[in-house]
């Protein structure tokens, strides 16, 4: 197994760990970088981002991403297309091993990400970014004059399904209770806004799809009785939750309830000195790529500083 020795090294691809690269690369740092199993991380499974300024007429989501990393390759970054297994952060260097190779390395940047959650029923992949989607933020635009659904029942479904009142004609809010999890508030504003009705009781059994495998419909059981219904839908956006991928530092690693990695306040300093994390693995309340982005630079000038106090 190759042993590579480096300074910084970040885990993970999207715009928080491509950032962190670009950053700690021009500060002459040369990082090495580990994609993952998903390089580019969600934005690779988004078509169009019309959101990430910069872009007047849009940009496609792999396209965006291949442009941060010709970017960070451009300043000398190493890349391997591998996944970190292990992680172990008890001294210093800190060491990280893949299936291929061990690093040393003087301080470490977890970009990992979080993955949104689906119900992962059959056929369901076929329909990402046609017709399903986990980010009504990113895509509710795309759904102008349509009618859609939105999965879940706790204080995200709600705002999104309030947002894509803002674009969509109807909005059918699908809880599996009798009683939505959201705060009493967000709760009241689903009630008395016209635009969406709620599914009680109600779970997704299935999907519809036109000619172009688009989504077209929903399946819906009842809960209770078992009946059978069907939906017109033509999105459908999943608001049941995001899972970080933060399951090699458990242990070692503060994190929330959820499995979020804990920053300290206005940095990306996690318990460990000498370990930061950014982007969407320690932020379960924005999770958009231009703040994802932002906080890799705060994670690399917080790292860059921390490596010249430990005089290295």
């Amino acid at each position: 197994m190759d042993t590579v020795k480096t300074k910084v090294a970040i885990i993970g691809s999207g715009p928080s760990g491509w950032t962190a690269a670009i950053y700690t690369a021009r500060a002459n740092l040369r990082p090495v970088l580990f994609e993952g199993l998903q390089p580019g991380g969600q934005l690779t499974i988004t078509t169009e981002v019309e959101n990430y300024p910069g872009f007047p007429d849009g940009v496609q989501g792999p396209e965006l991403m291949q442009a941060f990393k010709a970017q960070a390759l451009r300043f000398d970054t190493v890349v391997f297309s591998e996944q970190i297994t292990e992680a172990d952060f008890s001294s210093r260097p800190f060491r990280l091993k893949s299936d291929s190779r061990e690093v040393l390395a003087d301080a470490v940047i977890i970009s990992t990400g979080a993955s949104a959650r689906y119900l992962g029923l059959p056929g369901e992949e076929a329909f990402y970014n046609k017709g399903i989607s986990a980010c009504a933020t990113c895509d509710g635009f795309f759904f102008r004059g349509k009618e859609v659904a939105v999965l879940g029942g706790g204080d995200s479904a709600v705002e999104e399904a309030v947002f894509l009142t803002r674009f969509c004609t109807k909005v059918h809010l699908i809880h599996r209770r009798d009683e939505l999890r959201a705060s009493k508030i967000m709760q009241q504003r689903a009630i008395d806004n016209e635009k969406i009705e709620i599914h009680w009781n109600r779970v997704v059994e299935g999907y519809e799809g036109d000619d172009q495998g688009r989504l077209i419909g929903v399946r819906l059981k009842d809960t209770k009785s078992g009946e059978i219904e069907d939906l017109a839908v033509e999105g459908l956006f999943m608001a049941i939750g995001h899972v970080p991928n933060t399951q090699i530092f458990k242990g070692q690693l503060d994190m929330d309830e959820a499995g979020y990695l804990i920053t300290k306040p206005d940095s990306t300093y996690t318990n460990v000195d000498g370990v930061f994390a950014c982007g969407d693995v320690q932020d379960r309340t924005y999770r958009q790529a231009v703040t994802a982005a932002g906080s890799g630079c705060m994670a690399a000038i917080d790292s860059e500083r921390w490596l010249e106090a430990q005089g290295d």
